[in-house]
């Protein structure tokens, strides 16, 4: 049994007085909530604040990116550590926007994933295709690369620490959900390219998150899939209630 992983990836959202308030918000609303594991990731500027408002809760932080060094000479990154020492326990690492607007390569977020996960982070590592990608019928090769290549080099004991996020691009701010059956039919695509990689054990207990304007009316009949295992939610976890709501979705 796959616990639910639901996260909120808050993007470049919130000063650090409206994050404290939103989590001070959240936090009496899934207190109850043992079924899922619970998740937000701020903006880096609100991480140290937001982590002590968090303190004794059973919500975890994540960062939304990190680099592939320790430190050194990289202006405006940020490591593994650093992310640790704000206290996240997790990171996103691959967002169809780092990869479109940062030209992040299947090859870098590799080395990033590696890197974090050898760090003591544990990473939600994304994957997804574009409209013109799902149209073109490239999804499956799009997924594929994105999966084979990215997860490259992973041990079967890195799985206990990774998910991965299934983000159809074309899904994220647009109002457009897949449907679930969507959702599921890439869930599954995207367990079988595991299952052959890693075999059947990771393929078996890895989590698989669908991320694409996950909202709460839609939450529970995307959960019920049987390889959807939790959401990666981004507008909808910016109101306390509503990313609530699908945290209690999840676990029905």
């Amino acid at each position: 049994m796959r616990k639910p992983l639901i996260a909120g990836n808050w993007k470049m959202n919130l000063l650090i007085g409206e994050a404290v308030k939103l989590v001070n918000e959240l936090k009496p609303l899934v207190a109850g909530v043992n079924g899922a594991e619970i998740v937000v990731c701020p903006v880096f500027t609100a991480l140290h604040t937001v982590g002590q408002a968090l303190k004794g809760a059973n919500i975890a932080m994540g960062g939304q990116n990190c680099y592939l060094k320790e430190s050194g000479a990289f202006t405006g990154e940020i490591s593994p550590q650093m992310l640790l020492d704000a206290g996240c326990t997790w990171t996103i690492i691959g967002h169809s926007e780092r990869r479109q607007y940062f030209n992040e390569t299947d090859q870098v977020l590799n080395q990033k994933l590696k890197f974090a996960l050898a760090s003591g982070l544990k990473v939600m590592f994304c994957v997804g295709e574009t409209l013109d990608e799902r149209e073109s019928g490239k999804m499956d090769e799009v997924l594929t690369r994105q999966v084979l290549h990215g997860l490259a080099g992973l041990a079967e004991s890195d799985f206990a620490r990774a998910a991965i996020a299934y983000e159809p691009v074309w899904a994220i701010g647009t109002g457009k959900t897949a449907t679930p059956q969507q959702a599921q039919d890439a869930h599954a695509f995207i367990r079988g390219l595991v299952k052959k990689q890693f075999g059947e054990t990771v393929a078996g207990s890895v989590r698989i998150q669908y991320g694409g304007s996950v909202k709460s009316d839609n939450a529970a009949e995307l959960m019920v899939k049987p390889d959807v295992d939790g959401a990666l939610v981004g507008g909808a976890s910016l109101k306390a209630q509503s990313f609530a709501d699908i945290v209690k979705n999840s676990v029905l």
